[in-house]
């Protein structure tokens, strides 16, 4: 911990006003900073509830209720005993398991919990400040199926891969990773405008429409991409394995998910027909993350077709083809899509 050395339980009523005020700032800055709670409270020498008053007082005053000759004042609203079941609550649970009906925990979701738990009601704005005050942060939380297999993806990251790795290696092989993913008209990202205090509403109609497609990404930058009009079959994964093939420079290895099209004997049948120049790999069960060609979609939806008004099948395609054409001509974004923290073990 940045500059709090680790000392014994000390008790505060020995110190003098200068001294403690000085302790209770440092433990508050620090918590601020993003250091746990409990280790602050273990480097500083005093009682984790000591602490969480602190941060009550804080909360209620500013810095300058931390000064130790001041004394009275009306209580807060949330004490230091609730601060400490908020954050362990935020930092070790999920909504769901309070019997909340959404999975994340933003500004709104804590209020809905602040109030159900202590009667207190507090602004949005408030409690991103309390949240802050207490180290923590927004952030956009990692996904992961609840059917995952731990172990298969443990012998995915140590085993599996390294030995694609390595066989790729000996071969002169290019590896790809591929997935597929649709993209419908009613899909909306970012924000619109509205009247202040009434919360937009957009509504989808039966008239929507939508386009499949399917790519593959390496490590190298590349991206290969296909586009169908129906869902993507055996056939059509065939073709796309078809296309990966020409002018390759040498056996092209392809990474994708255990769906029954990749699995189907029409593609078994391909592949062996190819005589070692593909080879097809199935990543672990419900392991999206594991596959960095999800980014491609991810891009594509948050930067392209989530932020435009789509009005005719036409205009999607024509809008589709140019951002992943325009992302082509940009290995230095696609390679970045092995540096997420799920994806990095294949960057290499």
């Amino acid at each position: 911990m940045c500059d709090i050395v680790f000392v014994m339980k000390r008790d505060g009523r020995a110190l003098n006003h200068a001294a403690l005020t000085e302790l209770r700032k440092r433990g508050v800055a620090a918590v601020q900073a993003g250091e746990s709670p409990t280790s602050v409270a273990a480097a500083l020498g005093v009682n984790l509830r000591t602490l969480f008053r602190w941060l009550a007082s804080y909360r209620q005053g500013g810095w300058g209720k931390l000064d130790a000759h001041k004394r009275g004042g009306r209580p807060p609203k949330l004490d230091g005993r609730a601060l400490r079941w908020i954050y362990k609550t935020v930092v070790n649970k999920t909504p769901q398991q309070l019997d909340f009906p959404f999975a994340l925990w933003t500004a709104a979701m804590v209020q809905a919990l602040i109030l159900d738990r202590y009667g207190v009601r507090l602004s949005r704005s408030s409690v991103a400040r309390l949240l802050h005050q207490l180290g923590l942060s927004a952030q956009r939380p990692l996904w992961r199926a609840y059917q995952q297999n731990p172990e298969a993806v443990r012998r995915w990251l140590a085993e599996e891969y390294p030995a694609i790795q390595q066989r790729a290696k000996r071969e002169g092989a290019q590896i790809f990773f591929a997935d597929e993913a649709g993209v419908r008209s009613d899909f909306h990202s970012g924000t619109t405008w509205g009247v202040r205090g009434r919360t937009p509403i957009v509504s989808s109609t039966g008239g929507r429409f939508g386009l499949n497609l399917i790519s593959a990404v390496s490590a190298r930058g590349e991206l290969r991409f296909m586009i169908t009009k129906g869902r993507v079959t055996a056939v059509v994964f065939v073709e796309f394995l078809k296309r990966l093939l020409v002018n390759a420079e040498g056996p092209v290895f392809v990474i994708a998910d255990g769906h029954s099209t990749h699995r189907a004997k029409l593609v078994e049948r391909f592949v062996s027909a190819q005589q070692g120049a593909l080879a097809l790999f199935i990543l672990p069960p419900y392991s999206p993350e594991l596959n960095p060609d999800e980014y491609v979609w991810n891009d594509l939806k948050t930067h392209g077709s989530g932020r435009r008004a789509i009005t005719s099948l036409t205009q999607m395609r024509r809008m589709v083809l140019s951002h992943l054409r325009q992302l082509q001509k940009m290995p230095a974004i696609v390679r970045s899509f092995f540096h997420a923290p799920t994806t990095h073990y294949a960057c290499a």
